[in-house]
């Protein structure tokens, strides 16, 4: 798996093991933890600052009570307020995390809700990534105080993940902090980005602690943060003695005139994200309303079903995008089912969609023995009408909807998923809230279909795809129409593609372990 890997909290459980079994102690990797929060809050706060850290029973509470033990050495005020289970005392503490409250030299208390008043920092050292449960009871209240000092004022650092999400969802188990900011260590997890995780943790800092990147081998992660480092030798660049063809055909079928906007932004898109030549196959009554849209799109007729199997026949075509706009009535699904017989990548966006999700099991077993590629994009609905029976998080619905019909799926939403077949994942993470209008998914299955015309790997086309949706909407801004987002793909080619940055320590091969005093 390439680009910015992501660790689930059991994988980061095994990094550390890994870590400790090469020869670095745990309490080396905690004192590390600590001192990599405390320079954040220390880079923002001054002597004499009032800090409480929230500390928990685990190892992220023994994070806490270093990060207290480091802000005191440089001159904050600071207590620890303990939560422990019922029936636990401070002495019932065990490994590492009893090792760093014994360091701990200064006033611990029980955690209480009034503990937070007066202070200028919370460090939030509750739970960490692997929360599986809900968060009831005493902890649900120290939470809502927490989020209540947050509303007045007071800062809010989150260790490793805040308190109340599930670091492999992104699910509020219960109830969570809201942090300012979130630092946590050596890789980021699916919780901080899938949503509603991402927006509970503020800025996000990732901080190296001294596990070698190596461990990533053995423990061989299987999902990735949508970026460069996944699809950047797929950027949609075409040789100075390229041609239209040698670029890629395309064609984009269409519905009647009353439907026909969702093909006219998917063919545009299409053509500007990298196929050298797209045709628009559409009913008659339609033609001149298409054809007047671009100058530069091919526009067919096709009065029928058959007439549009016809042109998705065409040997030139790499690449189709099927069913925006296209129509529900029974006779479509013959011409879908001519381009899933075909030898051209395909995009099945919308009705296409609703199409497969009436008759499933055929439109799977002729996924499964096609050789080009194929890509689904449903929005939450479409996804629920074609997988009816796939529940858990959007990672693992996105991962078994993939695997059991052998395309790969593209799970729409501002933290889009995009999966493979052989389960590999990405979560996209650049969408903004421009992109939340009519027609903006049309332009996300032309700008697929683009890239398939192109030439490039479909789930490398999907992601980058994805990517560079999201930076189009951030140039066209709110208030901006999917035409105005199509065109703006124009502003994210001319930028050209992002330089990869790795995670900290990453080129060399070694991490940067954070400074101690």
């Amino acid at each position: 798996m390439r680009g910015e890997l992501l660790l689930t909290p059991a994988e980061m459980v095994r990094a550390d093991a890994l870590t400790i079994a090469g020869g670095i102690p745990g309490e080396r990797l905690m004192e590390n933890a600590g001192y990599a929060v405390a320079d954040v809050i220390c880079a923002r706060f001054s002597q004499g600052t009032r800090a409480v850290v929230l500390c928990g029973a685990g190892n992220n509470g023994g994070d806490g009570f270093v990060i207290a033990r480091v802000l005191k050495q440089r001159g904050f005020i600071v207590r620890v307020a303990l939560a422990l289970p019922e029936g636990m005392t401070v002495r019932d503490l065990k490994g590492d995390a009893a090792g760093a409250e014994r360091a701990w030299r200064g006033e611990t208390l029980p955690a209480t809700p009034d503990l937070f008043d007066g202070a200028m920092v919370i460090v939030d050292a509750l739970y960490g990534a692997g929360l599986s449960r809900d968060v009831t009871g005493r902890d649900a209240e120290l939470i809502a105080a927490v989020n209540a000092a947050r509303r007045r004022g007071v800062l809010v650092y989150a260790v490793d993940l805040p308190s109340g999400i599930d670091g492999r969802t992104g699910e509020v188990r219960g109830t969570a902090i809201v942090a300012d900011e979130t630092v946590t260590f050596f890789r980021r997890k699916p919780g901080h980005l899938l949503l509603p995780g991402r927006t509970h943790c503020g800025r996000m800092r990732l901080a190296q602690i001294g596990i070698a990147p190596d461990v990533l081998t053995e423990i061989a992660p299987m999902t990735a943060a949508n970026g460069p480092a996944l699809w950047a030798d797929c950027w949609p660049e075409a040789a100075v003695d390229s041609h239209k063809y040698s670029r890629g055909a395309a064609l984009v079928a269409s519905g009647p005139l009353a439907s026909c906007g969702a093909a006219r932004l998917a063919a545009e898109a299409t053509l500007r994200a990298g196929a050298g030549i797209v045709t628009v196959a559409t009913p008659p009554d339609a033609v001149a309303t298409v054809a007047a849209w671009r100058a530069a799109l091919v526009v067919k007729p096709a009065a029928d079903m058959a007439e549009l199997a016809t042109l998705l026949g065409e040997p030139r075509l790499r690449a189709a995008v099927l069913g925006p706009g296209l129509g529900l009535g029974d006779d479509v699904w013959q011409a879908i089912r001519a381009a899933l017989e075909g030898d051209m990548a395909l995009v099945l966006d919308a009705d296409a969609i609703t199409q497969a999700s009436r008759r499933p099991e055929e439109a799977f077993a002729l996924i499964k023995r096609r050789q080009a590629g194929l890509v689904f994009t449903p929005h939450e609905g479409e996804f629920q009408r074609l997988f009816p029976d796939i529940g858990g998080s959007k990672l693992d619905r996105t991962r078994a909807a993939a695997a059991r019909s052998g395309a790969i799926v593209l799970l729409k939403g501002p933290d889009t998923v995009i999966a493979h077949p052989d389960g590999r994942a990405v979560i996209n993470e650049n969408g903004t809230a421009a992109l939340a209008t009519a027609g903006s998914g049309d332009v996300l299955a032309g700008i697929i279909g683009g890239l398939l015309a192109a030439g490039r790997p479909a789930f490398e086309a999907t992601a980058l795809a994805a990517w560079m949706h999201g930076e189009a909407g951030r140039i066209a801004g709110l208030g901006s129409l999917a035409d105005e987002i199509a065109s703006a793909l124009r502003g994210v080619l001319a930028a050209g593609c992002p330089e990869f940055k790795a995670p900290m320590g990453e080129e060399t091969g070694e991490d940067k372990v954070v400074a101690t005093d």
